[in-house]
């Protein structure tokens, strides 16, 4: 990501998230900017709202019978990370609009005993502060200075899970303004699968503020998690458990498959085929004693 300057901009304003949404969308094709953007997301005092977008995927007036609450989050954090995959981000925004995302990878940062956790050693800093609240806390923090990465506490202290990769389902025209409005000028159209296949661009994607850090999702109005009613979750043959990303310098912590994902899913960031082999031989001996034992 260095060596190349982007125009940033702030998405919704610091204390409030995005406004009303513009759900008439413009050809794909074309280039939106960054003004045009800002004031179809309500961060002007021009914003005006429009109709809402919704989708036929899920019925609004049973969010609260699939809503995840707070017995879900409450389980220890590699349980809580295989747990996630399936289950579905949901964001409203201020005019109703809703933006959904299945979750198809995870990675899980254990706590104090974690090298690569940014709570290692039990240690507590204003930034890290979310890790520590209860069970199904939002831990937003930036990385590289512009992008954010969205976490959820678990069970254990400091622990919790990076959401790293959704499938989306529901308002991808919006996602892909969104993520195209952080893009260079020029460059080409995203795929479906490419909207939200890494965990600064799911935050792009579903607009996912720094000030969302330390809410809670299973009481949140704005973000929350669902069951997938249209699905069925994953069984154990389905997740493959690979190294985490991106820690490479943090010793043995780095080679422990902590980051957990759906077998052959095309909205999963990197694939690990040796990890992928590996579990597939694990769940063949596992089977094979079930049967014979």
């Amino acid at each position: 990501m260095a060596g190349r300057k982007r125009k940033t901009f702030a998405l919704t304003r610091t204390e409030t998230p995005a406004q009303a949404v513009n759900t008439h969308e413009p050809r794909s094709d074309l280039k939106i900017s960054p003004a045009k953007l800002k004031r179809a997301i309500g961060c002007d005092n021009g914003g005006t709202s429009a109709e809402t977008e919704r989708s036929q995927y899920f019925c609004s007036n049973n969010n609260s019978q699939r809503r995840l609450g707070g017995d879900f989050f409450n389980q220890c954090c590699i349980r809580l990370a295989k747990a996630l995959l399936g289950k579905v981000l949901s964001r409203r925004c201020a005019d109703g609009t809703e933006l959904r995302g299945r979750i198809v990878e995870t990675e899980a940062y254990l706590g104090g005993e974690d090298k690569a956790s940014h709570s290692a050693g039990g240690k507590r800093t204003e930034r890290n502060t979310a890790m520590f609240m209860k069970p199904g806390t939002i831990y937003v923090y930036p990385i590289y200075g512009i992008y954010l990465c969205m976490n959820v506490s678990s069970e254990g202290e400091g622990a919790a899970v990076l959401l790293r990769s959704l499938e989306p389902l529901q308002g991808q025209p919006l996602m892909r303004q969104l993520r195209t409005a952080r893009r260079r000028e020029g460059a080409r159209q995203l795929k479906d699968k490419e909207l939200c296949n890494g965990p600064s661009k799911l935050c792009q994607a579903l607009d996912i503020p720094r000030c969302f850090d330390r809410r809670n999702l299973a009481s949140d109005p704005e973000v929350w998690l669902e069951h997938d009613a249209n699905a069925n979750p994953p069984g154990a043959h389905e997740i493959v458990s690979a190294p985490r990303i991106g820690i490479e310098s943090h010793g043995e912590w780095a080679k422990k498959p902590l980051r957990f994902y759906l077998r052959g899913h095309p909205c999963v960031s990197v694939v690990n085929k040796e990890a992928e082999r590996l579990n597939k031989q694990q769940n063949d001996t596992l089977l094979f004693l079930k049967l014979t034992g």
